[in-house]
């Protein structure tokens, strides 16, 4: 009973509504509204502030959620462990990446519901502030994002790869086709970049300051996919991370052309450092050390070298 007063608890917290929280937790809004009430005279402190309606946490309700959060993630590595220990390991893994390593995925995926096939996996896209909040909550098991973050102390780190930005483009001009082709070579290009609320567009907005540069921006979207639309079907030229080139491998007719200074982060798994990780959170995190992700990103621009001439 306690684990399941637990549960209706942060349900409640995450629907704020009584009748919801009943609904998404398979139980009568009775049943739930009459466990918490049981939950509040076991602990002796009142958890929900009362009226017609759910009015919120008091002060100690509040106090009460966060250890309610480490409880229900504790009790789910150990169901974990339990099913590990037969050697049939099960559960959902939550993951969340930023928008521009969302196309890296699969290569973690694959892998991971590979050697454990009762393993169901829940991705969401989300800005790093949310990752890192989602992951203190206990939200998410594992986070996919730039490891250069100053807001990532104290949480467990993996690189997994070192994002690097090409300039993306479908039949390009002759003049770009050059082993130096430098940031102000784009000066006077019709360009698509994601919109500038994203961290990716203010590092390509800091590369372009950094030689001198106004972009000639003729269109800004928050969709990757979009980006790639546009250079593939409305002659548009985009500033795109490599690793989204693991979605569009089989568009031959693209180039991905390496650009000087090279702009790159590192990226990489976060998990929230803890002395008792579940068996899922660490059977995705040794697998993914195995992984040489690296290579790979970096044979899509490889490949463009055969076809730019030596000589500028």
């Amino acid at each position: 009973m306690f684990i399941r007063q637990i549960h209706y608890l942060l349900a409640l917290a995450k629907t704020g509504h009584f009748g919801r929280a009943a609904e998404i937790s398979h139980v009568s809004q009775p049943a739930l509204s009459t466990a918490i009430q049981h939950l509040e005279e076991e602990l002796g402190v009142t958890v929900i502030k009362r009226g017609q309606r759910f009015q919120g946490f008091t002060e100690e309700g509040e106090r009460v959620l966060e250890w309610a959060r480490i409880l229900a993630q504790n009790w789910e590595g150990m169901r974990q462990a339990a099913v590990q220990y037969s050697r049939q390991l099960s559960g959902v893994l939550r993951i969340g990446a930023i928008p521009t390593t969302l196309a890296v995925t699969p290569q973690l995926t694959k892998p991971w519901q590979s050697q454990y096939p009762g393993i169901a996996i829940k991705l969401v896209s989300l800005s790093a502030e949310e990752i890192i909040h989602q992951l203190d909550s206990f939200e998410l098991d594992l986070g996919l994002s730039y490891l250069d973050d100053l807001r990532l102390k104290g949480f467990k780190t993996m690189v997994l790869y070192r994002e690097r930005h090409v300039l993306l483009a479908r039949h390009p001009d002759p003049g770009l086709l050059k082993q130096n082709l430098n940031w102000r070579d784009l000066a006077n290009l019709p360009l698509c970049l994601l919109t500038q609320n994203m961290q990716n567009r203010r590092l390509i907005d800091a590369a372009f300051r950094d030689v001198g540069i106004t972009p000639k921006v003729m269109l800004e979207t928050d969709s990757i996919f979009a980006l790639y639309a546009h250079v593939r079907s409305a002659g548009l030229y985009s500033v795109v991370p490599h690793s989204m080139l693991n979605q569009f491998e089989t568009q031959l007719d693209i180039s991905a052309l390496p650009l000087i200074p090279e702009l790159s982060r590192e990226i990489g798994l976060i998990m929230r450092r803890q002395d008792l990780p579940s068996p899922i959170q660490e059977a995705a995190w040794d697998i993914a050390q195995q992984l040489n992700l690296q290579q790979h990103l970096d044979s899509f621009i490889a490949g463009n070298y055969q076809t730019i001439p030596q000589n500028d």
